[in-house]
């Protein structure tokens, strides 16, 4: 618990800044690896990576709770640096099960996740307020007993409700129920990030490298930015990588996307060195 205490203490310190700071998002264990072998200071889960690594959608049915914290607590052990996960909607509607979810998350070695306040569900695509301050309040409590930063997910403009002032409105319900972190995913623009740092009295989350204008982080610290993350979208790159290495080998029969492969040799010694003894 000492080791899980000073991980949680680095990763609040990093948002108490006054500049932002850069959270990449590894899909499994490797890619952490190697994302923590550049310097990065903390990692953070990707739900949307995850399920692709999966050959799944990035969707609520899609995921359940106990393979998410798995592929966290894999996360975790390949890395020293302070883990934060994507936690969807605390995997159920009830403030109880919110709770649940960060004291499991907790118990697996992270020190940070977010809760958002989408349902999953078209028809009612957003949870009403009042029911959504509840559980982010359930999700605080239970973060309060642990060496865990909460953050908490106002997700209006990803599902077509581009609605400022209630993003707003929401995200300083948040803060007032216990929150530590603010997050409103697909902010049109850098006057709407602005503006939102601006009303809200906690660092605040920007993810960069999905659709949509894309800023340095120098800019998005100068907006008032704390803290940066990518998203699904390294996991998309790779995959990307991935797509273009087999067209090409498929259409043209030729192998000249190895020249920007990672060397075998490099890739060893960011992987474990861990021998087992009995393989079966």
């Amino acid at each position: 618990m000492a080791e899980q205490q000073a991980k949680f203490d680095q990763l609040r310190a990093l948002h108490q800044r006054d500049a932002a700071f850069v959270i990449p998002n590894p899909w499994d264990a490797g890619s952490a690896r190697i994302l923590t072998s550049l310097g990065f200071e903390a990692l953070a889960t990707t739900s949307a990576g995850y399920a692709f690594s999966k050959g799944k959608r990035d969707s609520f049915a899609s995921l359940k709770r106990d393979e998410t914290l798995n592929n966290a607590g894999e996360i975790v052990g390949a890395t020293d640096l302070p883990v934060s996960a994507d936690l969807e909607d605390g995997f159920g509607a009830a403030p109880e099960i919110c709770a649940e979810t960060i004291r499991l998350a907790s118990a697996v070695g992270l020190v940070g996740g977010s809760i958002e306040d989408a349902t999953g569900d078209p028809a009612r695509p957003i949870y009403d307020l009042s029911q959504a301050v509840e559980r982010v309040q359930a999700a605080a409590e239970a973060a309060r007993k642990l060496p865990f930063l909460l953050t908490a997910r106002a997700e209006n403009f990803l599902w077509e409700r581009p609605d400022l002032d209630d993003t707003i409105k929401r995200l300083r319900a948040f803060s007032a129920a216990g929150a530590d972190v603010l997050y409103a995913p697909g902010l049109p623009d850098i006057d709407a990030i602005r503006t939102v740092c601006a009303a809200v009295d906690k660092p605040v989350n920007v993810v960069m490298g999905l659709k949509g204008p894309r800023y340095s982080v120098a800019e998005l610290s100068a907006a008032g930015v704390r803290r940066v993350s990518v998203g699904g979208s390294f996991a998309r790159a790779a995959l990307g990588a991935l797509l273009r290495a087999a067209e090409e080998v498929r259409s043209s029969g030729t192998f000249t996307y190895a020249a920007d492969a990672i060397p075998a040799a490099t890739l060893s010694q960011l992987m474990s060195q861990e021998k087992r003894g009995d393989r079966q």
